[in-house]
């Protein structure tokens, strides 16, 4: 008589030979370890090592508008090009729970995987629920392997409570929005205006929290009202209270270079003084490292 294979064995059985060729890397449950490694006004980033594999970063950075970006920081970069699944998959301790696809992730040769914003807030989310965000894709050396990178929710929710929090606290713009600068002057005063007052203020509130700058160029002018000797040195006069002002905020005193234009290069004619006032300026530059 033949023996008959009841459908639970077989698909025990097909389980276990689907398996066999998926490689998993993930943090055990006792292991499981976030970390908050970035935490100003500029930028906050939310990490967690996977053993044998590389890290996961949640990335928010200063900006106009809220942003959000995943990094899967891999030990050994992609060798082709080719595209992961991206699953929220409910650990074994949730009977019942559905796997939901997250995301699409290319994987490009020689570059860490990433994830935009829509996709990174859920994977966010689907963690503070429980569940582990999990990415597979074919092995790109050995074509029996399928690999699955998986993010451990054990531990997750006090560290993700300070990384919301120093999300909400981020500046509300980026390097590239102050990098550019120009800066207006009453009338024969080294006092700013009160718009470029605030402009400065917001460049103050930027090198508090970021002080690596690496260049600093202030190019000062004046209207032709008065002398242009007189005009040459308010508009040094300007520049240097501007350097004196980084300077007071970390910026090494040698990365800021002053120059003084004077009534040179106008750029709105002097003959009224609503154009007039569009002279009296410091224009900043700033270069940081990246």
């Amino acid at each position: 008589m033949k023996k008959r294979i009841s459908i639970g064995v077989l698909l025990c059985v097909l389980s276990s030979i689907t398996q066999a060729g998926v490689r998993h890397y993930q943090a055990k449950i006792e292991s499981s370890d976030w970390a908050l490694t970035d935490a100003n006004r500029i930028q906050c980033t939310l990490q967690h090592p996977i053993p044998g594999y590389g890290n996961a970063q949640f990335i928010s950075m200063a900006s106009k508008q809220l942003n959000m970006e995943f990094n899967l920081d891999m030990l050994s970069l992609p060798d082709t090009y080719g595209v992961a699944g991206v699953y929220s998959v409910p650990p074994r301790w949730m009977p019942g729970a559905m796997q939901k696809t997250i995301a699409d992730m290319t994987l490009r040769k020689q570059y860490d995987g990433d994830l935009p914003q829509k996709a990174a807030w859920t994977m966010l989310t689907e963690l503070e629920k429980g569940y582990w965000p999990t990415i597979y894709y074919q092995d790109w050396y050995n074509d029996y392997d399928k690999v699955a990178v998986g993010l451990n929710a054990s531990n997750f929710l006090p560290t993700y409570q300070q990384f919301v929090a120093c999300v909400s606290n981020l500046l509300p713009y980026s390097f590239d929005d102050i990098s550019y600068t120009v800066l207006s002057y009453k009338k024969n005063s080294s006092e700013l205006n009160k718009i470029s007052k605030r402009k400065l203020d917001m460049i103050g509130d930027y090198l508090r929290e970021d002080t690596d700058m690496e260049l600093v160029l202030l190019d000062a002018y004046s209207d032709s009202y008065g002398g242009r000797n007189t005009n040459y040195e308010l508009s040094v006069r300007r520049a240097e209270s501007i350097k004196a002002y980084f300077t007071e905020r970390g910026v090494e005193a040698d990365r800021i270079e002053v120059t003084g234009h004077g009534e040179r290069r106008h750029i709105a004619p002097n003959d009224h003084e609503i154009s007039r006032a569009k002279n009296r300026r410091v224009v900043i530059r700033m270069d940081r490292s990246s």
